[in-house]
């Protein structure tokens, strides 16, 4: 039963998270030289419990909107097949929702009395779109604009929760890390593209269509890059940092893939897996730099 609520938590996935986390740590750490390990510690709890809950609530709603049921499942998209299989009941997945988003909600209160009113800002936005991105936000076509934000937002709470500030670096830091995030989402909702379109969900692929949206892949990824290339060259991030460039191969792998195979779900499941290896090993090597490259 715990691999189930693994599966339907969608565990591997919450390694953005924990990127994000991590480098709001590591741009305190590079600045200040110092860590608070208890708030460290409840930083990735609480974050973490957001992170499951929009999982969680995710795959509830697209299985009572019919949604999981019309989409051939990979190990990448179409969702995580607990609830079309009958493994787990739509209440205990909802409830469980619920429960990770109380637990998120909790920790960022503390945050919210210890630090004050720029935490409060960052858990009001993630409360609601966290509660409301499976029904109003993915239906508006901001799914992907949201996971970049909420990537961002991570990385400057983070690193505010620590330092007492936001500094352009946390901020550029958390654009690099959330559209790293965001091009995950964008390209794993090609295959959705049917299913979610008959149900009224909204993506930037319906939106374009998929032979246009698949040359629009090369933005994400040039985009981080553009943003760490600045932080180098005006001494806002460490040298090191332009480490991240080893992955442009798998950048450039993922991209032609994608452009070729846009409208085979079978024949894109290798290059949606390369490409969240890219963004993983982008993101680790990035934050690699803030600690190595003091």
């Amino acid at each position: 039963m715990l691999s189930v609520w693994f599966r339907v938590i969608r565990v591997r996935f919450l390694l953005a998270s924990v990127i994000a986390v991590s480098l709001g740590l590591a741009l305190n750490w590079q600045q200040n030289f110092s860590i608070d390990p208890f708030d460290a510690i409840l930083i990735f709890a609480g974050v973490l419990a957001l992170h499951a809950s929009v999982d969680l609530l995710n795959d509830y709603w697209d299985f009572k909107r019919g949604i999981d049921t019309k989409t051939k499942r990979t190990k990448m998209s179409g969702g995580t097949g607990v609830l079309p299989e009958g493994l787990l009941k739509p209440t205990s997945v909802y409830r469980a929702g619920i429960v990770f988003l109380i637990i998120g909600s909790v920790i960022g209160t503390y945050f919210v009395i210890t630090d004050g009113i720029i935490v409060g800002i960052i858990l009001g936005f993630a409360i609601l779109s966290i509660y409301f991105y499976s029904t109003k936000i993915v239906d508006s076509g901001l799914g992907e604009f949201f996971v970049a934000v909420k990537g961002s937002m991570i990385v400057i709470g983070a690193y505010y929760i620590q330092s007492g500030q936001i500094t352009i670096e946390s901020i550029l830091g958390g654009i690099v890390v959330g559209v790293l995030s965001s091009l995950v989402l964008f390209i794993t909702s090609f295959p959705d593209h049917d299913a979610d379109k008959s149900k009224g969900r909204k993506s930037l692929v319906i939106a374009v269509g998929k032979e246009k949206a698949s040359k629009l892949f090369w933005i994400f990824p040039l985009l981080s890059y553009c943003v760490i290339i600045i932080g180098v060259s005006t001494n806002l991030f460490p040298v090191l940092s332009l480490i991240t460039l080893l992955t442009i191969p798998l950048m450039i792998k993922s991209g032609l893939g994608l452009q070729k195979n846009f409208d085979s779900i079978d024949n894109l499941v290798p290059f949606m897996s390369s490409t969240l290896m890219f963004s993983r090993i982008t993101g680790v090597l990035f934050v690699a730099s803030f600690l190595i490259g003091l």
